[in-house]
């Protein structure tokens, strides 16, 4: 019989081309997710999908059917993708499932997350990073002020880089209203090249690692695709990347956000700890799966280009008219390889179409963005979890 493993966040396109590379190493895949997720459904990818309650709002109910799903089916490996992470790792669930979670504990995974607690760590671990300080009040804010183009304020729990600001004006600055229960923090802003890195650590051991660069972002944030990095700053990051999952002894995927100043010096920036557009790098032949689940060194990801169809479309494309970037712009699509679909499988795009639209939907029922409507059943921002 094949081994079973259990990948949730169905939702996002890392999910399915986790599925996928297991399904290569021979495991039978099986995906779940607390929304309808049509990208994965459509795909002929062979995974089961399942649906649990929303982790945020209905976390009592979201363990029990955790359970039931892993008691039923007996999943080798429980492998999350988004921020369901922390809800998986909360102290009576973990306790629970036992070595079949591949996440650190939730301790590891809030010191990775909040991102002034990731850059004290750092400081901690000798990794470099920009000079960092807590902002909860109004008051904090104020000291800032008058240098503020010199900083970047971000929320310490926050993802996509929606509420970031870089180098703000005092008019810009003044919107932000920290408090204890929503804490920012300031950051010196760091010129030059911003890059990302993908790594998959067993108890500390890092045994996947890709890095990447994108030029297409959504405003600035969250990137669509997926370019190669100088093998220099490739070796730079991997270096760090070891040292991080040794220090935090890191158990699951993590990723990080890094800036290379103009001396070449890499300065980390924050961290996911959790799956992120950099897994797609590392998928196709089964070596993450033999990663994730036997903690089997992957070889090097080979540099190539990839991108996310339907954004390089909606998004890209715009973008690309507005900036006179058309030229890059096809370049990208020409030599790169869509991630969402694949040959004799292209329903999962008209399906990651569909999901975005109920995001929408979803964002327009609660005032709130799509990508803020993405995660509002399963972020995590500090709470005390059971």
């Amino acid at each position: 019989m094949a081994r079973r493993v259990l990948i949730t966040g169905a939702r996002a396109v890392a999910a399915l081309d986790i599925a996928r590379d297991f399904a290569a190493a021979g495991w039978e895949p099986h995906l779940a997710d607390s929304v309808p997720v049509r990208m994965a459904r459509w795909s002929k990818a062979p995974a089961r999908v399942h649906r649990y309650p929303a982790p945020r709002q209905q976390g009592e109910a979201f363990r029990a059917r955790i359970v039931e799903l892993v008691d039923t089916f007996g999943f080798e490996r429980v492998v999350p993708t988004c921020e369901e992470v922390f809800h998986l790792a909360a102290p009576a669930l973990q306790c629970r499932l036992g070595e079949c979670l591949f996440v650190p504990n939730l301790a590891t995974l809030r010191q990775l997350h909040d991102k002034l607690a990731f850059a004290r760590h750092c400081g901690e671990w000798g990794l470099p990073v920009p000079d960092s300080h807590p902002i909860d009040s109004v008051e904090d804010l104020t000291r800032f002020a008058s240098r503020s183009r010199e900083w970047v304020f971000k929320p310490r729990f926050s993802r996509f880089g929606d509420s970031a600001l870089v180098a703000p004006g005092r008019r810009a600055l003044s919107a932000i209203t920290p408090s204890h229960d929503n804490p920012w923090m300031a950051q010196t802003r760091i010129y030059g090249e911003e890059v990302c890195f993908h790594g998959v650590a067993h108890r500390g051991e890092l045994v996947a690692f890709a890095a990447y660069r994108s030029s297409w972002r959504l405003g600035g944030g969250a990137g669509y695709a997926f370019e190669p990095v100088a093998d220099q700053h490739r070796e730079a990051l991997r270096k760090i990347a070891v040292r991080l999952a040794q220090c935090a002894a890191i158990h699951g995927q993590f990723a990080c956000d890094a800036m290379f100043d103009e001396a070449g010096v890499a300065y980390l920036l924050e961290c996911n700890p959790r799956a992120t557009s950099g897994v797609h790098l590392l998928t196709g032949a089964g070596h993450l799966a033999h990663a994730i689940g036997d903690g089997i060194a992957a070889p090097e990801a080979a540099p190539r280009t990839l991108y996310l169809g339907p954004a390089m479309v909606v998004f890209g494309l715009p973008q690309a008219v507005r900036g006179a970037r058309m030229r890059d712009w096809w370049r990208c699509v020409a030599t790169g390889r869509d991630v969402v679909s694949r040959p004799g499988d292209r329903w999962p795009l008209l399906g990651a179409l569909c999901d975005a639209a109920s995001f929408s939907l979803t964002g327009f029922k609660h005032n709130i963005s799509t990508n803020a409507a993405a995660t509002y059943d399963l972020e995590w921002n500090g709470e005390e979890l059971p």
